[in-house]
């Protein structure tokens, strides 16, 4: 945490953060492999969706 001089864009970095994190981190241990991916490629499509428009 030593990059952030304030903590202000802390505050923005891990809201940021943590929002992708949520939409991209699923537990590969709880679902089958086909599952895992279908969810990924969705989760991947619409991220791309996001950052296009």
């Amino acid at each position: 945490m030593q990059r952030f001089r304030r903590m202000r864009s802390l505050q923005k970095f891990v809201a940021v953060y943590s929002s992708v994190f949520n939409h991209f981190n699923q537990d590969r241990s709880l679902s089958k492999r086909d599952h895992f991916k279908q969810n990924r490629t969705a989760a991947l499509a619409e991220w791309r969706g996001l950052c296009a428009a």
